[in-house]
């Protein structure tokens, strides 16, 4: 009963922060709309930021899910890495693409979108350094430090969520695809081990 409480409110603040923007949107709104009082809301979450970043959990469990895949995947850590960053990639537009008001906070507010972006982004390293360990223990890979050098490939793949979203480097011949490819090649031509 808890976690069902617990995501009908998730589930209904991701519509009506679609709907009406999460700067438009209060607890007593979310409350009302889960036909619950404002106590119960609170009983769950201390603040509209507390909620709104269990949806983007929330929403981030398939992206999580869809990189996981990629990991367990039998195939070179260069293939997964370029999957890695394509999918990821991917992901995001999608998630971005389905809600609205996510979506005008994204293009408009970068600390809450860095915020938000904190949610997943440990779990995004660790699942990179999985990929990394495999090819430095492969002799694919040349990685002096996986830890760090997974924080920077998932800032530097981050850097890129808007103008892929967007598509904003089509004026210079760009296209989603190519950027998705050109993005992997730039991280794996940077770890690849050279001879």
């Amino acid at each position: 009963m808890v976690k069902k409480t617990r995501d009908r409110f998730i589930e209904v603040a991701r519509s009506l922060f679609a709907r009406k923007g999460v700067e438009n949107t209060t607890m007593n709104d979310i409350a009302a709309a889960s036909d619950k009082g404002r106590r119960t809301i609170y009983t769950y979450f201390k603040s509209k930021r507390d909620i709104f970043n269990a949806v983007i959990e929330s929403e981030s469990v398939d992206l999580l899910r869809n990189l996981e895949e990629i990991v367990s995947k039998t195939i070179s850590p260069e293939q997964k890495l370029r999957e890695f960053v394509h999918t990821r990639m991917e992901t995001m537009r999608e998630i971005v693409s389905r809600n609205g008001s996510l979506r005008a906070g994204f293009f408009r507010d970068v600390r809450k979108v860095d915020r938000a972006r904190t949610v997943i982004s440990k779990k995004e390293i660790k699942l990179l350094m999985h990929i990394l360990h495999e090819g430095v223990a492969l002799g694919v890979f040349e990685v002096p430090s996986i830890k760090e050098w997974a924080i920077v490939i998932t800032n530097s793949i981050q850097g890129f969520d808007v103008p892929y979203i967007r598509n904003s480097l089509t004026e210079y011949g760009i296209d989603k695809s190519d950027m998705s490819r050109m993005i992997a090649d730039m991280i794996l031509y940077g770890v690849k081990k050279r001879d």
